[in-house]
This record gives structure tokens, C-alpha cells and sequence, in this order.
């Protein structure tokens, strides 16, 4: 038998000797951190010694700065009456203007009395408009008025005494010999909006309360024309036919045409507020008291709607209440129109006081739209607030009343506030309502 033969171990492998190129790496990746390492130590040692000479040197001590002398403000000096701006050379000389032509209206009365009460209440004589001793900002070329002072050449409209005549019509008309400024004075500012400025003033023959709007010529957008044919902005055609049969609405006293703007005289009782400001004060009215405002509003408005205009612009801040006597004046004809039948498609107003079917069509019928803002109004009236008012959206939807409300007033208030136009009622049927009887008048 042959025994197996057994198998050979293998051999071992043997260890490969290292290189003489790793050698060469290993002894050179020593060499270069050695040396990184001095350079960063000879850096550092350099740094902290430079530091170190730095912060041992001795500082100068920085020089007292003088301190500035303040300027003294310069006075302010009072603005005269708006000048025109000066013409280029490069155009023509100006044509003459041709003489003032004036609003119609009855003889001159310039030498009436004035009321006992504005001659009492009046404090001494001012200065007159534009002298320096005035010392109040007229409106100047931003508000539209640029005219020279004393020049008060093209159309004008001169109006004397306290206001409007027995008749009712707009006081005597006569030539506007004399400058503007000489018999007004200009007081502060009472408010601006889209269509110009009005400024608070004073009548230097007797010193009665006037109020001066300044519409600038640019921002006239419609335009008509007066009885005598001249043409004028539609604002002053429209006051001049709302001048007589109706107490609740502004006089316009005078109006004067300057180079670059329009001014209008109207009257302004010595003590009044607008209905927001005045509204603002007290939240809301009581039923009795705002019955009586709303049915002088209404009566106003249909005195507009037989003269044949329109408002289109019937809010608190455009209802002028005097403090002294209770009466509401109808402000601010600047959005109005000339009433007709057909359908408007053009919108003149505050938004959120348009009526629904121009929100939605973009067209409106004037009566309807205007019972929907006499409707807003009544409900700002007894509750302080707009009905359709959700934050800074307006949601039309189902009104809120309180409950100490009389249900005749809700269904006043409901009914002007239709969301149909021909489910509202006409300024007739809305006079005549049983919640609007027995009203006493101021």
C-alpha cells in the first residue's frame, strides 16, 4: 500500500521592501509640516510683536471739534395773493382781455346793512387779503390759483351783502372794479379734495363769514354755459340755477375767473360743522333729531331734482350743519350733472356710496341713485356707520337693526335701499311717508 503523499505548505510571501520613492514622500511630508510650522510661529511672533509696537506707541490726543453755531430761521414772510407764472419770451404778447362779464341778478345793493348777529360776533377788522400783516398762506399754485395780484381781468361774478337776498336769488351783481384781496381776507384751509381747495374767509365790508374754493383750471372736466352765454365751469352753472326757493343749499356769493384757476365766494355760517365731523362726536342721532336733519336733506334734494340737477354726491362730509340755527346745507356740486332720463354711464361720486346696479351693469338712472345715497345716509344717521360695511370690504347682503329702532324707520331705511332700482320709492313718495310727517322745520 502506498501512503498518501502528504501536501506542500505554502510558502510565505515576502514583505515588499520599501521604496526608495516613499522614503523620499514620507522624509518630505515631515519636512513640510516642520517648516509650516515655523512659519506660522514666526508669523505669530511677528504679529504679537508688531501689536505690541503698536499699542506702546503714544496716542495724540484728538483735537475738540467746535461746535456749529445754529442758524437763525428765517421769518416767515406772508405770501401775497397767487401770482401768475411768467410767460416765455419765445411766445406772443398776451391779447387784452375783454371786459368782466358778470352773473345775472338784481341791482347793486352794496349799501344793505348786515345782519345784527354777524356785526356783533365779528371780531375787529383784519388786514387785507395779501398784505403783510395778514400773515396767512392764501392757495397758492398747487391749489390752481396763478394770477398777479389786483388782476382780476376775464368773467367774474360780484355778489355784495351777507348773503342771499329776500328773494332768494344771488345777491346784486355788479362790476368787479375792485381787487379780490381788497375785500376779502383768506384764512387757514378747510379741507381739499379732487376737484380744488377751500379756504376759510372774511368779508372786510362787514365782516361776514365767507368760504373761497379754489378750482384750478386743469381739473374742470365738464363745462356749461350761464344764462347771459358765457361759459363757465358746469359747478358755477349749477349753483347759479339752485340760487333761489331753497334754503338748504349753498349760495354762491361771487366767482371770479383768474388766468389758471377759478374762484368761487360761497357763503358760510359763523358756526358749522360737517354731519361726519359732526357724527364722529356723537356716534349716532336720535331717531326724533335724525328725522328732522334727513327731511331738510331730502327737502334740498328735491328742490335739485326740479331745477333739473343732479348731486351724484350726497354724503355726511358734503352736508354742512350750523350749530347755531339746526339748518343743513346741501356742499359741494363739483360731481353734478344736469337730471335725464336715460341712463348714466359715467360715475361722478364716492364709491362706496354708488348704488348697486353700477357696481355690477356700470350704468345708473339718477333718481334711483339717488335714493339709494339718501338711504345710506338715514342709516348713518341712527346707527353711525355704513350698513353694507364688513372691515374694508363691502358685502351687499340683509341689513341689521337694533331693536330700539322704530319699525317704521327700518322700513324706510329698507325700501331706499333696494337692491333692485325699481323696488325703490321717488323723492315724492319718500317725502310723503308717514315716518317723514310732522317734522318741525328749524
Amino acid at each position: 500500500w502506498a501512503m498518501p503523499r502528504a501536501r506542500p505548505r505554502p510558502r510565505a510571501r515576502p514583505r515588499p521592501r520599501a521604496s526608495r520613492r516613499g522614503l523620499g514622500s514620507a522624509r518630505l511630508w515631515r519636512c513640510w509640516l516642520w517648516r509650516c510650522w515655523a512659519g506660522i510661529s514666526a508669523w505669530g511672533q511677528g504679529g504679537i510683536a508688531a501689536l505690541w509696537l503698536r499699542l506702546s506707541r503714544p496716542r495724540p490726543r484728538p483735537r475738540p471739534r467746535p461746535r456749529p453755531r445754529p442758524r437763525p430761521r428765517p421769518r416767515p414772510r406772508p405770501r401775497p395773493w397767487p401770482r401768475s407764472r411768467p410767460r416765455p419770451r419765445t411766445q406772443p404778447p398776451p391779447r387784452p382781455r375783454p371786459r368782466p362779464r358778470l352773473l345775472p341778478g338784481p341791482a347793486d345793493t352794496r349799501g344793505a346793512a348786515a345782519p345784527a348777529a354777524s356785526a356783533a360776533a365779528c371780531p375787529a377788522r383784519a388786514p387785507p387779503l395779501g398784505s403783510a400783516a395778514a400773515g396767512l398762506e392764501p392757495p397758492g399754485p398747487g391749489a390752481g390759483g396763478d394770477a398777479r395780484p389786483g388782476a382780476l381781468g376775464g368773467r367774474s361774478g360780484a355778489v355784495s351783502g351777507p348773503g342771499p337776498s329776500a328773494e332768494g336769488r344771488v345777491s346784486p351783481a355788479g362790476e368787479a372794479r375792485e381787487a379780490l384781496q381788497d375785500r376779502y381776507r383768506l384764512g387757514s384751509l378747510l379741507g381739499r379734495g379732487g376737484f380744488g381747495s377751500v379756504y376759510s374767509g372774511t368779508r372786510l365790508s362787514d365782516g361776514a363769514p365767507v368760504a373761497i374754493k379754489c378750482v384750478p383750471r386743469a381739473r374742470v372736466q365738464h363745462w356749461g354755459e350761464l344764462p347771459n352765454g358765457a361759459r363757465a365751469p358746469l359747478e358755477i352753472v349749477l349753483l347759479d340755477r339752485l340760487s333761489s326757493g331753497c334754503g338748504g343749499i349753498i349760495q354762491l356769493l361771487e366767482w371770479v375767473e383768474l388766468p389758471n384757476s377759478f374762484l368761487l365766494v360761497l357763503e358760510r355760517p359763523e358756526r358749522c360743522q360737517d354731519l361726519s365731523g359732526f357724527l364722529a362726536e356723537r356716534r349716532f342721532l336720535p331717531e326724533e333729531e335724525a328725522r328732522g336733519l334727513f327731511r331738510q336733506v331730502l327737502a334740498a334734494v328735491r328742490h335739485c331734482t326740479s331745477c333739473g340737477v343732479l348731486h351724484r354726491d350726497i354724503k355726511p362730509e358734503n352736508i354742512l350743519l350750523d350749530l347755531a340755527t339746526g339748518q343743513l346745507k346741501l356742499i359741494d356740486f363739483g360731481c353734478g350733472a344736469f337730471l335725464q332720463d336715460t341712463a348714466y354711464r359715467q360715475f361722478a361720486g364716492t364709491l362706496p356710496y354708488s348704488p348697486p346696479e353700477w357696481i355690477h351693469h356700470q350704468h345708473y338712472h339718477g333718481e334711483a341713485a339717488t335714493i339709494w345715497s339718501l338711504g345710506l345716509l338715514l342709516y348713518h344717521l341712527v346707527m353711525g356707520k355704513h350698513p353694507f360695511r364688513r372691515g374694508q370690504q363691502f358685502i351687499w347682503g340683509r341689513i341689521l337693526f337694533p331693536q330700539w329702532l322704530s319699525q317704521e324707520c327700518q322700513n324706510v331705511i329698507r325700501r331706499c335701499l333696494s337692491m333692485q332700482p325699481l323696488d325703490r320709492p321717488s323723492l315724492e313718495d319718500l317725502f310723503n311717508d308717514p315716518w317723514l310727517q310732522g317734522v318741525h322745520h328749524p
